[in-house]
């Protein structure tokens, strides 16, 4: 009677840890898209939305990844990007790097070295993008209508520390997710970036059903295609080879252990969705870049 209510009081607080940890994640990305929306002083959202949706490329990518905060220029316009390329540069480093490489045998503490270098990284990358794209937002304009409201270096300035800000935010945010939450919490951000944009794309598609633009065949089409898809990259991510492990008998005192055998898992896809996301950037910067420069230059060949 008393184990089966101890085992009784051990899952109730198991399910009490779960819930706590799911209303964290839900609380983090409610934080998240109520950030999105808050604006960097001094930008013309409307310009700012058309300009976007002109230039295409990377830009939409990063509009796409970081749920329309790009478009919106908020402060989490930059959203986890940088931090995922800061990390896949100390990750490279550390195989080139003898000081890197020894930092990897030594455990958490040098794990906690190699976090500390991300997260200097990280802020690097976002001044240095922040600076640079509000360098471009001063030059550009969109139907006749200037970008920024007063160039100057005091919206230089305001971007950086706001962008920079925003970014170191939702690096902190997604370590929180993921050692108080469920999963990888920067792996949550970018999904939460990316299905921010589902229901108007949803609503967008059954209106072009309904206005007959397009036909209930190739909407159901569209609809099976999606599910292939997503069936795809689940089986894709939850495939592993097994590789069988013998350990040899031994024995211990006046006991004697026969052979064991157990199992090692390996991932196919081990990496996760890091390597496209950083493959993307590299593809489609120059095609990117070409559109900041003028009609008149010599860039149309980075397109």
């Amino acid at each position: 009677m008393a184990a089966a209510k101890g085992k009784a009081l051990g899952s109730t607080g198991k399910l009490t840890e779960l819930r706590q940890r799911i209303f964290f994640v839900i609380g983090a990305l409610v934080v998240y898209r109520l950030g999105s929306f808050i604006p960097v002083p001094g930008v013309n959202p409307d310009a700012m939305t058309n300009l976007i949706g002109q230039s295409g490329g990377l830009l939409d990518m990063f509009n796409m990844f970081s749920g329309g905060s790009l478009g919106r220029f908020s402060v989490f316009a930059l959203g986890v990007i940088p931090y995922i390329s800061a990390s896949i540069v100390v990750q490279m480093m550390g195989s080139v790097l003898p000081s890197l490489q020894a930092l990897k045998k030594e455990g958490q503490a040098g794990q906690r070295t190699l976090t500390m270098y991300t997260r200097f990284g990280t802020v690097g990358l976002s001044a240095f993008q922040a600076f640079g794209i509000s360098m471009a937002l001063m030059k550009q304009s969109s139907g006749g209508m200037p970008v920024v409201y007063m160039p100057g270096y005091g919206f230089v300035l305001s971007a950086v520390v706001g962008l920079t800000a925003g970014s170191m935010f939702l690096m902190w945010l997604g370590e929180q997710m993921t050692e108080r939450g469920i999963g990888n919490g920067i792996s949550l951000l970018i999904f939460a970036g990316i299905v921010a944009g589902l229901p108007g794309a949803v609503t967008h598609t059954l209106g072009m059903a309904n206005n007959g633009e397009l036909s209930v065949l190739k909407l159901l089409m569209v609809v099976g295609l999606v599910l292939a898809v997503t069936a795809f990259c689940v089986f894709m991510e939850r495939a592993q080879r097994r590789i069988t492990v013998n350990y040899a008998r031994r024995s211990g005192g006046q006991k004697a252990y026969m052979n064991q055998t157990s199992h090692l898992p390996l991932k196919i896809n081990m990496s996760g969705v890091i390597p496209p996301i950083f493959a993307s950037s590299l593809l489609m910067f120059p095609a990117t870049a070409a559109t900041w420069f003028s009609a008149g230059s010599q860039s149309h060949w980075l397109q």
